[in-house]
């Protein structure tokens, strides 16, 4: 039976993740408010801001500031928009 979760990100009844996405309280946190379709958003998001940013995923203040915009974009106002991103055509 799919789990449902009031999504705190997409304010409406959805099906929920199916285990905590992280270690530890924020990932309880996620797993909790957040639906599977505002995660599978979020990892889209930060994929292009990994790429755009030219983060280093092994750098301590990269890991750092993408969890800062996960809970930015999930439980806040939004994240800061990438310098220079071009959304490709559709």
């Amino acid at each position: 039976m799919t789990r449902m979760v009031f999504c705190a990100k997409l304010k409406k009844e959805a099906e929920g993740l199916q285990f905590a996405p992280l270690p530890g309280p924020l990932g309880q946190k996620v797993y909790e408010n957040i639906s599977k379709e505002a995660w599978d958003e979020w990892i889209k998001l930060q994929t292009m801001m990994v790429n755009e940013y030219q983060l280093n995923l092994a750098d301590i203040n990269a890991r750092k500031h993408l969890l800062d915009q996960m809970q930015k974009y999930l439980f806040g106002d939004g994240v800061e928009t990438v310098p220079n991103y071009t959304p490709p055509k559709s």
